[in-house]
């Protein structure tokens, strides 16, 4: 279909309101979030080239693709309460334009939002958001966030991991016994006091060890070792994983992350399913806020603009309740995520 002058005048009026309104929200967004993280700033002696150039450029695209559903449902909303106060709407239907005609080019421009989004959804912003995990690591939680009790998972098949206590600060751990299955029969099992990663031979450190290797019969074989170097499979930085750090984690590696989740037993199955599925879902969303818009805001209203978007308001309020509503069902499995 040849574009017309009409659909070249929609798109750029929409593009323009969404470029305008969005980029208002975010300085406002930075604004308050300054605000309210200044004193930790401050405390943690952070460098102000680091807040702005590594916190504040990475978190940009987080709060670009959060909120841009709303902004995109407040622009088509806006634009066409203000074609119709300007019976604009009317002369278009006048001349013979249907409604899916008038729907074209705002559905143009939503498929090129949707595919950004998925975009940075899936591939910027996993980047992004690693360079502000790093920081909030260093200058926003504190020294405890990185130490766990109590730690059990599965760290390959038929291998189980127990640690007291680790330290991901310092690489060090108390208390680790590591055992290995064949099916429910225990074949043997590794104690060590104290773990520690040694950078110069690129290996775990265990010391005061004591290895049991259970023999046919009911017998044991048991070794005393006061030092072991030895390459443990598993990546301590697994037991500090946020669920909301999961965006930062490209669709590949998310994948990846929620394989080995599953095969471990880990406790963020559902919540990582959900942010999977959450990602091939959003950009749709898209083109059901502006169909609803511009049926909202189509017909020319004694009440004015005012009155179109407050309709709009609590459409979108519906929206994001429901929106979050299912996902916590999806993280919660109340409802499949998939």
């Amino acid at each position: 279909m040849k574009i017309k002058l009409l659909d070249r005048y929609i798109a750029s009026k929409f593009l323009k309101t969404f470029a305008v309104t969005i980029a208002l929200f975010v300085v406002i967004i930075i604004v308050f979030d300054i605000a309210e993280k200044l004193d930790d700033f401050l405390s943690r002696q952070a460098p102000i080239k680091d807040i702005i150039g590594v916190y504040y450029v990475n978190f940009i695209p987080a709060l670009l693709n959060t909120f841009s559903p709303i902004f995109i449902f407040i622009s088509s909303l806006y634009l066409t309460s203000r074609l119709a106060s300007r019976t604009e709407i009317i002369s278009m239907l006048a001349g013979g334009m249907s409604l899916r005609r008038i729907l074209l080019p705002f559905m143009a421009v939503g498929a090129i939002l949707a595919l950004g989004s998925y975009w940075l959804n899936s591939w910027v912003i996993p980047i992004t958001d690693k360079k502000r995990v790093r920081f909030e690591n260093m200058y926003l939680r504190d020294y405890w966030a990185q130490a766990r009790g109590t730690i059990f998972r599965q760290i390959a098949p038929e291998t189980i991991l127990y640690m007291e206590y680790f330290n991901n600060n310092d690489s060090s751990g108390v208390g680790v016994t590591l055992e290995k299955y064949k099916g429910k029969e225990l074949q043997s099992s590794l104690f060590g006091r104290f773990i520690r990663w040694d950078k110069d031979v690129q290996k775990w450190r265990l010391e005061m060890v004591t290895q049991r290797e259970f023999l046919p019969g009911g017998s044991q074989k048991v070794q005393y070792k006061q030092r072991l170097d030895t390459l443990i499979g598993f990546n301590p930085n697994h037991f500090f994983f946020y669920i909301e750090d999961a965006q930062s984690l490209n669709n590949n590696e998310l994948r990846r992350y929620l394989q080995n989740e599953m095969q471990r037993g880990g406790p963020n199955v559902l919540h990582l399913k959900t942010e999977l599925m959450r990602r091939y879902a959003a950009p749709f969303s898209t083109f059901i806020l502006i169909f609803i818009a511009v049926c909202v805001a189509g017909r020319k209203s004694r009440n004015g603009l005012g009155f179109s978007m407050g309709v709009g308001i609590f459409v979108i309020l519906f929206f994001l309740f429901f929106s979050k509503f299912f996902i916590s069902y999806g993280q919660t499995g109340i409802l499949p995520p998939h």
